[in-house]
């Protein structure tokens, strides 16, 4: 017996209490598609008709799609940081949205996702975007850049740094920007523009695409960031390309580890702006740069799940998509976003988005695939969060998880496999303020920050007094009932302080 062969057999025997004695399946790969800001409503097996998703859509049609799955937060980081860890990043200070040079926000002795399943014997690789921390203190673009993802449980990385909109714009592979150029050093501020450098405040006639708001310093390909850049030319990303490199990576990294278990992080940088999909895309919606980037991913989509079954993987591969959090439209560049909007919904029936306490901040698409053992073309209303990703691997890999690892991660392997309609009871979502859902119930702090994201014109779900909502009777949050139910507002906002101060969730 080889060494996959003992892994799968060793799988088969942790996972036969919950799939079944007689299936015995085997150990499978898994894979995790994280798509960037693509909202509820942004795909067509969730609604969608202005824009199609046939990969996305397939992958459904294989396995299960969830009506009520979160992410944790309302933004990227705070999502990213709770995957990783299972613990509300919100427990934990300076887990926003990190700048480009921010240091590592993930402790490297505390177990993570790739962590768990590396110890379980798992290849584990990340590629896409990152933005979750590089370094202990200023980063030298020129050198070794750690800590990172292998420090904290990947054995192979190929990330963007942070965010497409902010600098620095150039791959990371491992420890080493790919292509740095030792005769070009790159240097980095957040703070000043380095003498001579061109801006898309003071130069834009030299932009292909112009900031709306924010997002007028470093110009880098024709594009305007956040943050001051110089040097490091032959490092530079071409945006266009960077859906094509990611998803090659993605597939090289498949088929370099298909003769044993892997865990593939694939944190697509679509759609996250500046949305700039490659010219095969143009067009291929009616909605402008926002609309081609939905079809540019799921193209992403397919390759990965083609590259599966073409090595014979795909029957034993469990494989995840879902978004960070939920959709923006105008979200700093004018590339006609709302103006070509019509009548697409990209959060559905849920209101607000990225951003937002509203339920479109946190309700995502959410889809499994693992042929054989989830029956394809089925839906669950099942309350499941991203942040139990974590527990839930561990059961499937037969692992025990201690007491003082992903506090806040819960085992709903039994909901993501389609064995059950019951995911969570509760769960805290984290945007301005932070929500709490029971059940049928969801109440916002309250909050006296502004109503609207006057760049964005995001509703925030903000109010000066507590907010109740009936979850399953006005899914869209239309009708605020604290004022008829003080005693659940009052019990529910009890619940969150305890939450939050017990400093963990999971018994």
């Amino acid at each position: 017996m080889d060494r996959r062969q003992f892994l799968q057999a060793l799988g088969a025997a942790s996972a036969t209490g919950l799939l079944g004695a007689s299936t015995q399946p085997a150990r499978p790969n898994i894979v995790f598609i994280y798509a960037d800001d693509l909202g509820y409503g942004d795909v067509s097996c969730y609604g969608a008709t202005r824009v199609h998703t046939p990969n996305i859509d397939a992958l459904a049609a294989r396995g299960l799609r969830f009506t009520d799955a979160h992410a944790t937060s309302a933004t990227c980081t705070p999502s990213r940081y709770s995957v990783m860890t299972g613990q509300y990043a919100w427990r934990k200070p300076g887990t926003g949205i990190l700048p480009g040079d921010a240091s590592l926000i993930i402790d490297t002795n505390q177990l993570t996702l790739p962590g768990l399943l590396k110890r379980s014997g798992y290849a584990t690789g990340i590629v896409g975007k990152w933005h979750l921390g590089l370094g202990s203190g200023e980063i030298d673009w020129n050198a070794e850049i750690k800590p990172g993802p292998l420090e904290v449980g990947f054995d192979y990385s190929f990330i963007i740094p942070a965010t497409p909109d902010r600098v620095p714009c150039v791959f990371v592979e491992n420890h080493r920007v790919v292509n740095a150029d030792p005769s070009d050093p790159i240097h980095i501020s957040y703070k000043e523009p380095f003498p001579g450098e061109v801006t898309g405040r003071k130069n834009p006639e030299m932009l292909k695409m112009k900031p709306s708001h924010g997002h007028d310093q470093a110009i880098v390909d024709g594009v305007s960031r956040i943050g001051y850049m110089e040097g490091g030319k032959a490092a530079l990303w071409v945006d266009e390309d960077i859906a094509d490199t990611l998803s090659a990576k993605a597939v090289k990294f498949i088929e370099q580890n298909k003769d044993q278990p892997f865990f593939l992080y694939y944190p697509a940088h679509d759609i996250h702006v500046p949305r700039m999909p490659n010219q095969r895309f143009v067009g291929k919606t009616d909605m402008g740069p926002r609309g081609d980037a939905i079809a540019e991913f799921d193209w992403c989509v397919g390759r990965i799940a083609e590259t599966l079954k073409k090595n014979g993987l795909d029957k034993n591969t469990l494989i995840i998509l879902s978004s960070d959090n939920g959709p923006v439209v105008d979200d700093g560049y004018q590339d006609q976003a709302v103006e070509r909007l019509g009548s697409h919904k990209p959060a559905g029936i849920y209101r607000g988005g990225k951003y937002s306490n509203f339920d479109g901040g946190t309700r995502v698409p959410f889809i499994v695939s693992w042929p054989g053992h989830i029956k394809p073309r089925t839906t669950s209303n099942a309350l499941v969060d991203q942040i139990d990703l974590l527990s839930s691997f561990a059961a499937l890999t037969g692992q025990t998880i201690s007491v003082g690892d992903a506090p806040d991660s819960f085992n709903i392997l039994p909901a993501l496999l389609g064995r059950s309609q019951i995911g969570r009871t509760s769960l805290v979502e984290e945007a301005g303020v932070l929500s709490l859902v029971e059940r049928d119930w969801k109440v916002i702090r309250a909050s006296d920050k502004p109503r609207i994201n006057k760049y964005t014109n995001t509703e925030l779900g903000n109010a000066p007094q507590p907010q109740l909502y009936h979850r399953t009777v006005d899914p869209s949050e239309k009708q605020d009932v604290s004022a008829q139910h003080p005693e659940r507002v009052k019990d529910m906002l009890a619940a969150l302080d305890s939450i939050q101060t017990a400093g963990r969730s999971r018994p």
